[in-house]
C-alpha cells in the first residue's frame, strides 16, 4: 500500500526541515552540492518530497529535541536519499 500523500506544505518550511534533518544526521548538504554529489534538481526533489510528507509535523517535534543520529527516522520520506548522501560524504572524507 503506498504512503498517504499530504497536501503540499510551504516550500520554505520544508527547505528548513530538510536542512534540520541533514544537520541532525551530520550531513553537509552544501558540501554535497559543491562536490557534485547533489544536483540542483535532486535537491529540489528532496524538498518537494518533504513537502508531501504526512510526518512533517512530527518531524518538527523530532528535530526540536536536538537529535544527533546517524540516519533520519523511518517515517522520513527522504530517509534513503539523505542516508545515501551521508554515505557518499563519508566516503569522500576517506
Amino acid at each position: 500500500m503506498p504512503d498517504a500523500i499530504a497536501p503540499l506544505g510551504h516550500p520554505r518550511r520544508h527547505y528548513w526541515l530538510v536542512q534540520g534533518m541533514a544537520r541532525a544526521t551530520g550531513l553537509d548538504l552544501a558540501a554535497a552540492v559543491q562536490g557534485g554529489r547533489l544536483g540542483v534538481h535532486d535537491w529540489a526533489d528532496i524538498v518537494h518530497n518533504c513537502r508531501s510528507c504526512t510526518w512533517a509535523d512530527s518531524c518538527d517535534r523530532w528535530l526540536a529535541r536536538d537529535p544527533h543520529v546517524t540516519s533520519p527516522p523511518r517515517n522520513c520520506r527522504n530517509r534513503a536519499a539523505l542516508a545515501a548522501l551521508k554515505i557518499e560524504q563519508e566516503l569522500a572524507e576517506v
